[in-house]
């Protein structure tokens, strides 16, 4: 019988390397494949923890750097960690900080220890490093926080991310050996950028020192697709198979799918929630943007046969009405509607999975990647 506090490999699909699982947690277990809303700033945007939890959302993701600099921790700490602060009883993944140092490379100096930044918000120096990644997500109480690592710019040479994984390895095993929260677990981040050795040198190393599950970074930073793919391989092939593995930051479907089939067992990214902010919807066989003048008159739901709240009472006229006079419900019904389409995306895998269809799953959607191209640029 599997220790109820390890990841369990329920069933693996015969024509690929997808995999059905549980993960346990402090606040709750996660069925995966899963894919986690990001709520940075300590809210998943223009949604609620009860929105959140009716749409079938498992886990929530926050963000180490934002939360410090604002509210700052001890508030947050003060609040009851950050599952009471924000009102959320399920599992909440932090990330580190570390995607800043390539996000704000402007504005930030990298030293052997960690990475001094001028804050994005109100210009002051700040100090983040391994020790204080890690001391930052204890007190936050998240149940899986995340190395602090770089992640090098594509493109970059050779040189430069072995530099980079040189550093987050360094990182990773100081993050490894500090105080933790109650049963909070601990990832390691896969660096290496477009380099196959470089990413399968970093992946043995994190193996060697032994965290609860590993995590695929460094990809979806403007990458060709292929490129990005290939990372993902190079990187999947020296984690093992009994941790659950994380793909960080990317979030177009025909991805999840392509990458479910390699082994990832968790996603996550800004794509549900950000694209409805300007106007885009996902379907389940692309996206559209709702914004349009074409969908003026249109009376259908934003998507046809879907069950969420927004297509079940609203038409595309009216959200499109709403969001071109900048009324925040268009918003909100169009998040609620994209956030649905994942989280029935993701039940799908799951049930195509534990039914041992998902070859017939992913050939349903063989179509969705050349929409999404057709579609680039949208939103």
């Amino acid at each position: 019988m599997a220790d109820p506090e390890t990841f369990e490999v329920v069933a693996v699909d015969a024509g690929s390397s997808a995999r059905l699982g549980r993960l346990p947690t402090a606040h709750g277990t996660l069925d995966t494949p899963v894919f986690m809303p990001v709520g940075t700033q300590g809210s998943v945007k223009a949604t609620s923890p009860r929105e959140l939890e009716e749409l079938g959302a498992q886990i929530v993701l926050g963000n180490t750097y934002h939360l410090n600099i604002r509210p700052g921790i001890d508030v947050i700490e003060g609040c009851g960690g950050l599952h009471g602060f924000m009102g959320w009883n399920g599992p909440i993944l932090t990330d580190s900080g570390g995607y800043q140092v390539f996000s704000l490379s402007r504005l930030r100096k990298i030293r052997h220890d960690g990475v001094e930044f001028n804050s994005h918000f109100d210009g002051r120096r700040i100090f983040l490093g391994p020790v204080e990644a890690m001391a930052i997500q204890r007190r936050l109480g998240s149940d899986i926080a995340m190395v602090f690592d770089e992640c090098p710019p594509y493109p970059c040479d050779r040189d430069y991310a072995c530099q980079s994984v040189t550093k987050t390895l360094r990182w990773a095993a100081l993050c490894r050996n500090q105080p933790r929260a109650d049963r909070q677990q601990v990832f390691g981040i896969v660096q290496g950028g477009e380099y196959a050795e470089l990413r399968r040198r970093c992946a043995r190393a994190l193996v060697g020192m032994g965290f609860d599950g590993y995590a695929v970074g460094g990809v979806s930073v403007g990458e060709p697709a292929d490129v990005l793919l290939r990372g993902i391989t190079d990187s999947l092939r020296e984690l093992p198979g009994e941790k659950p593995r994380y793909l960080m930051g990317v979030g177009k479907m025909w991805q999840i799918l392509e990458a479910v089939a390699q082994g990832v067992d968790m996603f996550d990214c800004v794509m549900p929630t950000r694209f409805a902010r300007n106007g885009t919807a996902f379907t389940r066989r692309g996206r559209y943007p709702v914004k349009a003048g074409e969908y003026r008159f249109d009376t259908r739901p934003v998507e046809e046969g879907c069950e969420c709240y927004a297509c079940s009472h609203f038409s595309r006229a009216y959200i499109r009405h709403l969001l071109n006079v900048n009324e925040i419900l268009g918003v909100r019904l169009l998040t609620i509607h994209n956030l649905h389409r994942y989280m029935a995306f993701m039940r799908e895998i799951r049930k195509s999975l534990a039914e041992g269809t998902f070859g017939e799953l992913k050939a349903s959607y063989a179509d969705l990647r050349r929409a999404d191209e057709a579609a680039n640029g949208e939103g």
